[in-house]
């Protein structure tokens, strides 16, 4: 018989071999001062663009606006990249089991990950990644709370919101990994993988996505994945600007 503990581990592993398919594509890792290079270079001077680099953009003089104007940018751009690789309710049944995880679905959270990072950046937070090629587990945490946020997942605003007090403390141009551990960070990091693990399993996320349009014919196509990336990405959005970190 399944114990509580075994069925939550199994859990957690599907969000895991989900998250692990998506940061194996290539871009998976975004480059903090490049991209607000690129994304604020239209909008600001070069030396507002070097103090937001060594700062934040919020210290640097970015204006709200302008942040705004570079988050639904970036937004935008992912949203019509994943809408190319539609989802679909009916996923492969038994595919968490069998390990091997939808490409479409990979590529789904490819987006999530990757605009999860830019969006991290135009709101004061140091790079999410580390240069190893490996990604270790506490990255795989901080992504994992960054994606909870934008599904909604219970718990994981509040996590973010311990982690991004704990950033805020410090002037660092890479998140300091001992965060992880105090303020229960790494359970509540446990517990939102275990949600979206659950979440991701054939009959769960239908039930997502039902919630997300309450009318849901046979296969979810192009239309639901650009609805539901756009509202998670921008519920992300939300949360970030209102942490201290986003703030001069």
């Amino acid at each position: 018989m399944e114990t509580e503990e075994t069925k939550s581990g199994n859990e957690i592993k599907v969000w895991n071999s989900v998250l692990g398919a998506a940061l194996k594509i290539p871009g998976a890792r975004v480059r903090r001062e490049e991209f607000l290079r690129s994304a604020l270079g239209k909008h600001v001077s070069d030396e507002v663009i070097r103090d937001a680099i060594a700062t934040t953009p919020a210290k640097a003089g970015v204006s709200a606006s302008v942040v705004k104007r570079a988050a639904d940018a970036s937004i935008k751009w992912h949203r019509a990249g994943v809408s190319a690789a539609s989802l679909a309710a009916g996923l492969p049944g038994g595919w968490w089991i069998a390990g091997t995880i939808p490409a479409d679905l990979a590529q789904y959270f490819w987006h999530v990950v990757v605009v999860s990072q830019k969006l991290a950046f135009l709101h004061g937070w140091p790079e999410l990644m580390n240069d190893e090629d490996e990604i270790d587990d506490e990255t795989k945490m901080v992504l994992t709370l960054f994606i909870g946020v934008s599904m909604g997942a219970e718990g994981a605003a509040t996590g973010l919101n311990q982690l991004g007090k704990a950033v805020a403390r410090e002037v660092v141009k890479r998140l300091p990994r001992k965060p992880l551990t105090k303020f229960a960070i790494y359970n509540i990091a446990k517990t939102v993988a275990r949600w979206l693990g659950v979440s991701l399993t054939k009959k769960k996320f239908a039930e997502y996505l039902g919630k997300a349009i309450p009318v849901v014919g046979g296969a979810v196509g192009g239309g639901l994945t650009w609805y539901l990336f756009g509202t998670g990405a921008n519920r992300l959005h939300s949360h970030l600007e209102g942490l201290d970190l986003a703030k001069a």
